[in-house]
């Protein structure tokens, strides 16, 4: 059985307030119009999916499964990288990330963290209404103003900070458990958690919480300079979703991975429509079947060039042309001449 399903689409880039992209209903027949099966969705847009309401209220969840079964739609994931992101927000970016937040909170951080593991939870809880079995989201971070060691972090730092991270996900990831629903992080610069080492030291912090596992994204990999292929063969056991986003890394004599402060447009490494990069997608959908990787494959389109609309509909084709039927049957099995054990020792130079 083939695992690795797609096209699905995220939606949060393509919200809008002009129809089809201001409804969820309009967002979805524009979606299967262009031949996507599934949608992620974001769940900080409440005039889209209210997910307080989806927490508590069966019948609202039916209603949306239905109104997207309509359009030959599911639900691959609800997303939220907003909220997780508030769930550990370092002081320098208080100001920066408080439009994330409902307004009630804003300007309070402490009641900020709270609000965000109270969104965490009702998605945990809508995620079982809606019998998902993966969720998206960002992890938050503490300890990114420090990232590169000058001045010298002080010895401790890291470790004081991944340690409440966990404290602070901990009861997150028990809701998700009960939900059963895994957490998916979206290795992301910006976030704690931001390759495979920081995965790993998140995932001693929680005890190797079964449900703590990875969102794959092999364009924030690429601009790490990252091996992204290797990256499935080490971790491809706590792969859980994907995001099929493309980027192209070339760097010049004037900047690097760090992108001197330039517009996305002038930067060394940027995000690009699919098939407009340079990731190597037929290699990746190798290793996820070869691998069983069961999820969905899901464009989410950033491109500092091409328009969104023509991205997501070269996206759905360039999905659908990847995925790949996995054969039953081995290509030399016409050979297969029959053997028997006495063959097999004789073959060897054995005796019988």
């Amino acid at each position: 059985m083939d695992k690795l399903r797609g096209p699905g689409l995220f939606l949060a880039q393509f919200i809008d307030t002009t129809p089809p992209f201001d409804t969820l209903d309009g967002l979805a027949g524009w979606a299967a119009g262009l031949g996507f099966r599934a949608v992620q969705i974001p769940t900080s847009a409440p005039h889209i999916f209210d997910l307080p309401l989806a927490a508590r209220s069966q019948a609202y969840c039916d209603d949306v499964q239905g109104r997207l079964a309509a359009h030959g739609l599911v639900i691959s994931e609800l997303s939220t990288h907003l909220q997780g992101q508030l769930l550990a927000v370092h002081p320098a970016y208080d100001s920066l990330f408080d439009g994330f937040a409902d307004a009630a909170v804003r300007g309070r951080p402490a009641d900020r963290t709270v609000w965000a593991e109270e969104q965490l939870k009702f998605a945990a809880q809508a995620s079982r209404r809606l019998g998902l079995t993966s969720h998206v989201t960002f992890s938050g971070a503490l300890a990114w103003p420090y990232l590169y060691p000058w001045p010298a972090r002080p010895a401790g730092l890291v470790e004081t900070a991944f340690t409440e991270l966990a404290r602070r996900w901990r009861p997150v990831l028990d809701a998700f458990d009960d939900a059963g629903t895994d957490v998916c992080y979206e290795l992301h610069p910006g976030e704690d958690l931001f390759d495979g080492t920081t995965f790993e030291r998140f995932l001693d912090a929680v005890e190797q919480h079964p449900r703590a596992r990875i969102l794959y994204d092999p364009s924030h990999m690429l601009l790490q300079q990252m091996d992204y292929l290797g990256f499935i063969d080490v971790y491809h056991a706590r792969i859980g979703a994907f995001h099929v986003k493309d980027a192209e890394f070339r760097p010049s004599a004037r900047q690097g991975v760090y992108g001197g402060y330039a517009p996305w447009i002038d930067r060394a490494g940027r995000f690009r429509s699919l098939g407009d990069g340079q990731i190597d997608f037929t290699s990746i959908f190798s290793k996820f079947t070869q691998h069983g990787i069961d999820c969905w494959a899901v464009l989410e389109w950033e491109c500092c060039l091409k328009h969104p609309e023509d991205g997501a509909r070269e996206g759905a084709a360039f999905i659908r042309d990847h995925l790949i039927r996995r054969t039953e049957r081995a290509f030399d099995d016409f050979a297969e001449a029959g053997t028997d054990t006495a063959q097999l020792r004789r073959l060897m130079g054995l005796s019988a």
